[in-house]
């Protein structure tokens, strides 16, 4: 198994960022004990908004230090790689990886999939494009197991997606054949407050009633302040968020967490008159609907509990590996040893995580690496994240790629 290379830096000018990083990469190919990637075929780049003006040029130094390797990756508010978050500052981070040219294909709005037999696919998106939700049903659909994962990229200045070209606007990203083994979960920030409720009558993106009960007066009861009016209660309305799902999904899951499937939207508003509440969503009766607040302590957990699953399923093959130990090991230990199988990983996480909401700087990315154990690991944090079919928000979703081939 060779791991892929990875590199990552910060610098206010992107050339010196791109040629620290390149270093990095070469000198662990070079490394006399090194049994890293040789020959590159697809490489991922995430680089902060910072040098979103400077993205065509990146791209082609890209392609001169390393000839005839696709990129895919896009522009983000901030970018991480190993234990490091690059949040609001000038950074940049690589991960290149050998895999078969014949077992992906990188698409965009201008080079479409085509016939390609896509299994999954990583998928990078504008968050300014009209019908989004239906775009990222439609390429699932593509794929023969309808698993994606990705987000949305975030930018201050410029909506960047990298797919062998800079491009704006639409989906973009790379498809893989079932040759390609991955393990992808998602891991939810929020926690719910309530009951699980179902939507009896909305219009659009209007909830009217719960459970046959106005929505408004279900939401105070939930909060908590029912023996008030709204306009008294308005801090706790600005800080609740809604958990939405279809009718036949599992809303909550481990600890009264909410299932992978449940997609967290924003409150946008309330209106007194008809008692309904506004969300980010357009809502159809049937729906289930909890009300939830965003919670540090649960997103932890969370986090822990799908590194650990994922370490368990790859170790299972690889048993020679102390998994116990490496979820159990206080913070302070030194790394634990790389999950057997794991060649890369990709983690997206929601702009509104990040350290400082676990508990200080780069403290996300410290959990999901200590989880996992020392691997090349990169990623960005987006404005909404892409798993399954589903858009959501303020999650994260770790893909890693295994070294086995699948049967």
């Amino acid at each position: 198994m060779r791991p892929f290379l990875h590199a990552h830096a910060t610098h206010p000018d992107w050339r010196i960022a791109l040629a620290l990083a390149a270093a990095q990469i070469e000198a662990r190919r070079e490394h006399p004990d090194s049994y890293h990637v040789r020959d590159a075929t697809l490489g991922w780049v995430y680089f902060s908004d910072h040098y979103a003006d400077h993205a065509v040029a990146l791209l082609a130094e890209l392609g001169q230090r390393w000839p005839g390797v696709s990129w895919v990756g896009g522009v983000g508010t901030g970018v991480a790689a190993d234990a490091a978050e690059y949040i609001d500052e000038p950074a940049l981070v690589l991960m290149l990886s050998d895999l078969p040219r014949n077992s992906f294909k990188v698409f965009s709005g201008a080079r479409p999939l085509g016939p390609f037999a896509a299994a999954t696919a990583q998928v990078h998106a504008d968050p300014a494009t009209p019908d989004l939700d239906e775009l990222v049903g439609e390429m699932s659909a593509r794929t023969t197991s309808g698993y994606l994962f990705g987000g949305l990229v975030s930018s201050r200045t410029r909506a960047l997606q990298v797919a062998d070209a800079v491009i704006e606007g639409g989906l973009s990203g790379v498809a893989f054949t079932r040759d390609i083994a991955l393990v992808s979960r998602v891991t939810q920030g929020c926690q719910p407050i309530g009951p699980v409720r179902q939507v009896t009558a909305a219009q659009r993106n209007l909830v009217l009633t719960l459970d046959g009960e106005p929505a408004l007066d279900v939401l105070m009861s939930d909060l908590g302040v029912s023996d008030r009016e709204p306009r008294e209660a308005l801090d706790r309305l600005r800080q609740t968020l809604v958990g939405l799902n279809e009718p036949q999904e599992q809303v909550l899951a481990h600890r009264g967490q909410f299932g992978v499937d449940t997609r967290v939207r924003h409150l946008l508003g309330i209106d007194p008159k008809e008692r309904g509440i506004a969300v980010a969503e357009e809502v159809q009766a049937g729906m289930q609907l909890a009300f939830c607040h965003r919670n540090t302590e649960a997103a932890r957990r969370d986090l822990v509990r799908i590194c650990s699953e994922i370490r368990e399923e790859l170790e299972s093959d690889h048993p020679s590996h102390d998994t116990a130990t490496a979820r159990s090991a206080p913070r302070s230990d030194p790394l634990p040893p790389a999950a057997g199988g794991i060649r890369g990983a990709i983690y997206v996480s929601c702009t509104g995580r990040g350290g400082p909401h676990f508990g200080g700087p780069s403290a996300e990315l410290a959990i999901v690496r200590h989880a996992l154990g020392d691997v090349p690991l990169v990623g960005f944090f987006a404005a909404g994240e892409i798993a399954h079919h589903h858009l959501y928000g303020y999650t994260g979703v770790l893909t890693v790629f295994r070294d086995e081939v699948r049967a």
